[in-house]
């Protein structure tokens, strides 16, 4: 990213949850340092991250990909019946794209997994930390469907670490590249590590992601904390909530400050498995965390489970949650 100076830049991230978006939010800033203009796609979902970060740069409104959990399908099903709707949406951001390079003329363009958006008129990078999918079914066909995609920019960046003793995606990232120019950029991160912050929390719930997951993890969490009057816990979601208990404070959507000094001030961390929060984790120099894997998703579980071999972490299915004792 070092040697991007002066130039137009046009980058959009997925809006499946906000990790798409905070991860974007370390590579503007470097771009912004080497004096290029950069330009945001936004959806109403990542606007949200890139108007706190980013309020004084341009924005553009792009097609939302609008992905949803099922409360009872496993999400790969769930994509499936789905994939028609997100191929018209791939569709339709290659056409908004066009008129984006005529009236901007962007020297470079990032797409932080959006597969439509690449053109052969400027250079095209793909962020991913999945090169190599987790598709318990039908896995060969999505693996030649996600290559087909990537294989249509110029370059790929992987948010990790290229040494695979150091890798926090494993086998998601390392392997028998398929494509000529893959470059290792590094984990990515927003958040800023507290020191010497006292601890005011024995467990924090960082829940994240889609709904309905979300609120139905969320739930499950929270109708424990009656049985642990001793302890205090802390919330952070992106849906508003009413559950009000005297050892636990909420915090909806808080500035990446506030995130920071919340996750610093909490002993142990109950989140997802989702790749930009553990990348947050792991900027953070937390280790004392319990992660519930969303059901269905199997990135999330192979994450985990990576996770736990590599970094001790305590893993719980979500099915298994009412059983775990603080």
């Amino acid at each position: 990213m070092h040697e991007i100076k002066d130039k137009t830049v046009f980058i959009s991230a997925l809006d499946w949850g906000l990790g798409h978006a905070t991860r974007c939010v370390p590579i503007i800033q470097n771009l912004l340092l080497n004096n290029n203009k950069v330009i945001i796609g936004v959806t109403p979902l990542t606007k949200i991250v890139f108007d706190e970060e980013f309020p004084k740069l341009e924005k553009i409104d792009v097609v939302a990909y609008q992905i949803k959990y099922s409360s009872f399908l496993p999400l790969w099903l769930k994509l499936l019946f789905d994939s028609p709707r997100l191929f018209w949406v791939i569709r339709t951001e290659k056409k908004q794209l066009e008129k984006i390079i005529s009236n901007y003329q962007p020297d470079l363009i990032i797409s932080d997994n959006r597969f439509g958006l690449y053109s052969s008129k400027v250079q095209c990078v793909f962020i991913t930390h999945q090169l190599f999918l987790k598709a318990p079914i039908a896995g060969m066909i999505a693996q030649k469907i996600n290559k087909k995609y990537i294989l249509n920019f110029d370059e790929v960046w992987v948010p990790d670490h290229e040494e695979t003793s150091e890798s926090l995606s494993g086998a998601l990232s390392h392997g028998k590249q398929f494509h000529r120019n893959v470059k290792f950029i590094g984990p990515q991160s927003r958040l800023q590590k507290i020191l010497n912050e006292q601890k005011a929390y024995d467990y924090l719930f960082l829940v994240s992601g889609p709904e309905p997951q979300q609120s139905i993890l969320k739930n499950c969490l929270v109708s424990k904390i009656k049985k642990y009057p001793r302890f205090k816990f802390a919330l952070i979601c992106s849906i508003p909530t009413d559950v009000f208990e005297n050892n636990l404070d909420v915090f909806l959507l808080p500035n990446k400050t506030k995130l920071s000094e919340l996750i610093a001030v909490s002993d142990r961390i109950i989140c997802r498995s989702g790749y930009s929060t553990l990348m947050d984790m792991h900027q953070l120099e937390k280790s004392s965390l319990i992660l519930v894997p969303t059901p269905g998703q199997t990135e999330q579980a192979y994450l985990a489970e990576l996770w736990r071999e590599k970094f001790n972490c305590k893993v719980v299915d979500q099915k298994n949650l009412k059983t775990l004792k603080f």
